[in-house]
């Protein structure tokens, strides 16, 4: 590992962490895998990846790391989530099961499982200014969807119906897909910019 890789971290509390970890590993950066509040301390950045916001969120309070999370983002933390991690950085959960919280930052509301079960699957392709062209292959699985988006919250992408399944906050990303399966490593990059720019 070189040794000014940027440490970045990827909550492992349950999900697809380990897919993250290859590809920020690929790209040069000190991936680590965040299990407790002092792995946390020694990240410049955080990813937060897909699996079940719920269980998710039960584990982050269960392992005492809810609270330090929410501070960190206050705090300025880059941090990127996808699909469930989406969820935990929205501030409304429009349909959470009862007593569910996130972590917040997000100004949006999102609504879980939007596009239906794991059978509802899809690919498609976006165009997302930011990173370019071509345009960006997107994988859905059990993806949520912003159904609302703040005045501090901005728009990355939308699939074809205009329903927002990427925006960008201040040193805040989310995504409703997974583009840490295909081989697109351009959001992880532009979340690596974010990063190593805060220092």
């Amino acid at each position: 590992m070189a040794s000014d890789a940027v440490p970045v971290g990827v909550l492992a509390l349950q999900g697809d962490f380990r897919e993250h970890i290859a590809v920020l590993a690929s790209l040069g950066a000190d991936a680590r895998p965040i299990r407790r509040e002092s792995e946390l301390a020694q990240v410049r950045g955080l990813v937060i990846p897909g699996g079940e916001s719920s269980v998710m969120d039960k584990l982050s309070r269960a392992f005492g790391l809810a609270e330090p999370l929410k501070d960190a983002i206050r705090s300025g933390l880059p941090v990127y989530g996808t699909c469930a991690g989406l969820i935990m950085l929205a501030d409304r959960i429009l349909d959470g099961i009862p007593g569910q919280q996130s972590l917040g930052g997000l100004d949006v509301a999102v609504r879980r499982n939007a596009f239906g079960s794991q059978l509802d699957s899809f690919e498609t392709d976006l165009d997302i200014p930011e990173l370019g062209e071509p345009a960006m292959h997107a994988v859905f699985i059990r993806a949520p969807i912003v159904e609302e988006a703040g005045p501090a919250a901005s728009v990355l992408a939308r699939v074809a119906d205009g329903r927002v399944v990427a925006v960008e906050q201040g040193n805040l990303l989310g995504t409703s897909f997974h583009p840490e399966i295909t081989g697109d490593t351009r959001f992880h990059e532009y979340f690596l910019s974010k990063v190593r720019a805060r220092g």
